[in-house]
């Protein structure tokens, strides 16, 4: 199953995350207290989703 990128930044934001910079290769999102970069792929596979919520301290949702 694969998630697309903009489920997992909607996710992110209605957690209070918001972007901070556009890197290279990678979207940078905080919450003033984690920082997550989130690769520019249009989709990711359910396991890479869950980690990147992991490391933002959410539950996994995909």
């Amino acid at each position: 199953m694969s998630v697309k990128r903009r489920n997992l930044i909607n996710d992110f934001e209605g957690n209070g995350f918001y972007l901070l910079r556009e890197g290279g290769n990678h979207s940078i999102y905080t919450d003033n207290i984690k920082t997550i970069p989130v690769k520019r792929h249009r989709v990711f596979d359910r396991i890479t989703a869950n980690q990147l919520c992991k490391q933002a301290g959410l539950p996994p949702k995909f």
